[in-house]
Parts: C-alpha cells; sequence; structure tokens
C-alpha cells in the first residue's frame, strides 16, 4: 500500500510547486491535500504567532493522524514553532517546509542568502535556520531579502510579474554562496533567479520530499 503523506497548505499558491515535487521524485505516494486558508491573513494580522493559532496547528496534526497520515509535510514557512509543536506530538515524521533545504544549504558555505515573499515568515524562518546552524556547529551567516510585491502580484495571479521581481532582487545575494527560495511558491521564480546569479540557487519541496521519503525508507 502506498504510503499517505498529508499535506497541510496555508495558501493555494503552495500546492502546485509541492505536487510538482511529488510526481518528480516520490509519485507512489498517496497525497491528501488539506487546505486551511485562513491561517495566513490571521498570522499577518495578529504579527505573530498566538497560544490559538497553535492550537489549530495541532488539531490539524490530530486530523491528519486520525485519516492514517504516514508523514505529515506543513508546506507555509511562517508557522515553524507551532508545526514544531505537531512533531513532538505526533508519532509519524512531520515536517516543516524549509528544514530539508536548510540543511542542504549549509553544505555550500557560511555566507547564505534567502529570498522571501512574505514578511510575517521571515522572522521564524531567520531562527529556524540559526538554531539549524548553531546545533551542527556550523558558523553560518544568513542574509534575507524580502520582495513583497512579489507575493501580491503572485496572489493577484500574476505569476510573470512575481517571477520577474525576485529576478530583479536575487543580484542583491549575488555574494552569497548559495541562495535559498524562502517558499514553496517562490520555486516558479527558480530558473530565472538562477540566472541572475552564479551561486547555487535551493528550492524547498524537492528537498522536503526527498527527506520525508528518507525519513519512512521507501525505496
Amino acid at each position: 500500500m502506498a504510503p499517505r503523506i498529508v499535506l497541510i497548505h496555508a495558501v493555494t499558491v503552495a500546492m502546485p510547486p509541492i505536487e510538482a515535487a511529488f510526481r518528480a521524485l516520490w509519485p507512489a505516494a498517496e497525497q491528501v491535500n488539506l487546505l486551511e486558508d485562513s491561517l495566513s491573513p490571521d498570522r499577518a494580522r495578529e504579527g505573530r504567532l498566538t497560544p490559538a493559532m497553535t492550537e489549530r496547528f495541532r488539531m490539524l496534526g490530530s486530523y491528519a493522524a486520525a485519516i492514517g497520515a504516514r508523514g505529515v509535510l506543513f508546506t507555509c514557512s511562517a508557522f515553524g514553532e507551532a508545526i514544531a509543536t505537531v512533531a513532538r506530538e505526533q508519532p509519524m515524521p512531520v515536517l516543516k517546509p524549509n528544514e530539508a533545504m536548510f540543511e542542504a544549504a549549509l553544505a555550500h558555505g557560511r555566507h547564505l542568502g534567502l529570498l522571501a515573499t512574505f514578511e510575517p515568515s521571515v522572522a521564524s524562518m531567520a531562527r529556524e535556520f540559526e538554531d539549524m546552524a548553531e546545533a551542527r556547529g556550523h558558523d553560518a551567516a544568513l542574509e534575507v531579502v524580502c520582495v513583497a510585491d512579489a507575493m501580491a502580484a503572485l496572489q493577484a495571479g500574476d505569476g510573470a510579474r512575481h517571477d520577474r521581481l525576485l529576478a530583479a532582487a536575487a543580484p542583491r545575494l549575488a555574494h552569497c554562496d548559495a541562495v535559498m527560495l524562502a517558499h514553496f511558491s517562490t520555486v516558479r521564480a527558480e530558473a530565472a533567479v538562477a540566472a541572475r546569479l552564479h551561486c547555487p540557487v535551493l528550492s524547498a519541496p524537492g528537498s522536503a520530499v526527498a527527506k520525508l521519503k528518507a525519513a519512512l525508507a521507501c525505496g
């Protein structure tokens, strides 16, 4: 029986990139999509991750377990601490969206860039990255560039403008050893960003799928 993987989304634009990554890397997995699209506007309005919001994540994790999830992957990068709570409580692997990409980035050098589009996610992502680097004894330095207009363009249906804005901002990180695309939704701009840089450009969906597949020891 194919392992059931529950994908929990806060925005619809994160869904196509992870679906493409599963098709390419793990087509045998059974994907179940849960979309809770009030999370991102509530997070932006509150300006912080509240206990009530964390409780909503706990309920999502419990629901995933109740429907037989072998693994859970959250695809929105603004809720790292809430996802960590779910991971502590549930017996199956529960992944934050960017942890596998962060692991890969640390192998590329010390000075690393993060190209983001959703400002409320930046502080928590930076903390997650710094915590991972510290735990591994890595003296990595993270530089962040956030292009909020790109997310607005994507949500308005203008993907081409989203990609152009990210490509235009990419040279601000040209001095980095590697540049990470912060969100699942930004993977659509990977080629455009890479064309403006000479360093490696890393994206989250493929790394996340590979890590989850390995965690379940699925060949």
